[in-house]
């Protein structure tokens, strides 16, 4: 039997302000509050809340049938919780349906999976993610996806380490060569760790060509899209198709029937004899076929499906090598603020505002006028958290010095944690005394 695994991230980034030479030292605020506020605001309007809406409802009046998957960043979450909480409480309606599994992913939707030594801040991002979706929605996600479906074989070895049963990538053809994205492989370095692909054209139909009128097969209408799935070999069963939820309403406006579309599915599917499936599902009802062999990192972008898009010339490069030689020094400081701005500063988002790369598609650069501007901002601010890293945890520091370091900060954190249990008791007795009358 066919079935859809059908995925969507959510992912926004906190915009740096503009950010001059001679701010370095003076000035620690890196955010641009107003475009955060009006760019969530915006996106929550015109896309989240709806689309959030419309699968609620299709999860309902289907008694379950449909089912989806949804990966969001830390630093979203933090956005969301901050200038639109209808988002979160819509995404915990959904979570109650049953119909949704949360994934997991790099707290920052950075690039630390791709950095030298950087196996401990990955680990330490992922399970922070881990929990915040646990303590959000009351799942602890047994799948990863990586940001920007980056992997390769090492990436899925240290995913499997991590203790998760499977992991969402591309189905790029410069890796399947004549085989189908349409079964369930497995991580060559670990063979225990399942491996979903992406259907780039199924996907892509929806998120990029759907309100096209120059596309041949405009209007798509539900109909021929599971018709074309139903007439895929019988032996192909699986189909994924994953985008962005900013496709359901910014890049697919409202106005175009996208969310009727999706309205349409489960019923469609179902008279086709297709269903719906989470990753999770898919994983135990499902044998791997195979091994998949990756031995360089592939994501969703661009039509190379690789990571040039983010480290693909030397300012890039540059300025990820800066940012990542720091990582452990930034996180032995235990400073709650160096630690928010690192995760800012790391989402990948960042780093491709300064592709050079020619897509004949034009990319939104925010407040950069090209991307050199985007370099010569982004390393303005990494050289003032650089200094504050410096300040906060000296380089000249010795391993000896610096394992004291964070002896003495995790004391101080067990310390804080008891103080406030004992803040919580005294509080709750002091309530019940007021309300015995004491």
């Amino acid at each position: 039997m066919k079935t859809i695994c059908l995925y969507f991230e959510l992912h926004q980034i906190v915009h740096l302000k503009r950010y001059r030479f001679f701010d370095i030292g003076t000035d620690h605020y890196y955010s641009d509050d107003y475009a955060n506020e009006a760019s969530i605001s915006h996106i929550a309007e015109n896309s989240y809340i709806p689309a959030l809406k419309t699968m609620i409802d299709m999860a309902k009046s289907s008694n379950g049938y449909f089912k989806v998957a949804l990966s969001m960043s830390g630093v979203a979450l933090e956005l969301l919780e901050r200038y639109a909480p209808a988002v979160v409480e819509l995404l915990q309606e959904l979570s109650a349906t049953g119909s949704c599994e949360f994934l997991a992913e790099p707290y920052s939707h950075g690039l630390a999976s791709l950095a030298p030594n950087g196996e401990d801040g990955f680990r330490e991002e992922t399970f922070r993610l881990v929990e915040k979706i646990n303590q959000l929605f009351g799942q602890k996600p047994k799948v990863f996806r990586n940001s920007n479906l980056i992997y390769n074989d090492d990436i899925g070895a240290m995913v499997a380490a991590m203790g998760f049963k499977g992991v969402l990538t591309e189905g790029a053809k410069h890796i399947l060569g004549w085989k189908s994205p349409h079964y369930l492989y497995h991580c060559n370095m670990a063979p225990k760790l399942k491996v979903l692909l992406r259907d780039y054209k199924l996907s892509d139909d929806i998120s990029l060509r759907f309100s096209n009128p120059a596309w041949e097969e405009y209007p798509l209408m539900c109909d021929t899209y599971m018709d074309w799935i139903k007439d895929m070999p019988e032996e192909d069963g699986i189909y994924n198709i994953f985008m962005e939820l900013c496709a359901l309403g910014i890049y697919q406006p409202l106005s175009s029937n996208i969310l009727e579309f999706m309205k349409a599915m489960p019923e469609c599917a179902k008279q086709r004899g297709i269903t719906f499936s989470t990753p999770s599902e898919i994983i135990k009802s499902h044998d791997s076929v195979a091994p998949l062999d990756v031995p360089y990192p592939m994501s969703w972008n661009d039509e190379e499906r690789d990571i040039s898009c983010w480290l693909g010339n030397v300012m890039q490069r540059e300025a990820f090598e800066k940012l990542y030689s720091i990582g452990e020094r930034v996180r032995l400081t235990g400073d709650k603020h160096l630690l928010q701005d690192w995760d800012y500063l790391q989402a990948s988002n960042n780093f491709r505002f300064m592709t050079t790369k020619n897509n004949n598609v034009s990319m939104d650069r925010g407040i950069y006028e090209s991307p050199y501007d985007a370099f010569t901002n982004y390393m303005n601010i990494l050289g003032d958290f650089m200094a504050r890293v410096q300040w906060a945890l000296p380089q000249d520091m010795d391993v000896e010095e610096l394992n004291a370091f964070q002896t003495t900060i995790r004391n101080q954190d067990k310390k804080i944690q008891s103080l406030e249990k004992q803040v919580a008791r005294l509080k709750s007795a002091n309530a019940k005394k007021k309300k015995q009358g004491v």
